[in-house]
């Protein structure tokens, strides 16, 4: 069976300084330079969570929260352990 994460992310559309920011609370605060219009915020937060991670953007995909800045994004290949690894613990 292949490894599924779903990940609670807040993103910050518009950001004039685009990386992951951190942990707020249980979701990892995202910045992403592209505006929350047509899809284009939401097409840069998976392409940046797909280069930190190190997988295929189409390995990921948001779930929930599409036209809201509180999304889940589905991951699959992976585990919790590799979001820790990457992004540090989660200390909620």
């Amino acid at each position: 069976m292949q490894d599924i994460v779903r990940l609670k992310v807040k993103v910050v559309p518009g950001a004039s300084r685009p990386g992951v920011a951190g942990w707020l609370g249980d979701a990892l605060k995202i910045r992403v330079a592209a505006p929350p219009e047509k899809g284009r915020a939401n097409a840069a937060v998976l392409k940046l969570l797909g280069k930190e991670l190190a997988v295929h953007e189409s390995a990921l995909r948001i779930v929930a929260g599409g036209a809201s800045q509180n999304k889940i994004v589905e991951i699959h290949g992976i585990t919790g352990a590799d979001i820790q690894r990457v992004f540090g613990s989660n200390d909620t």
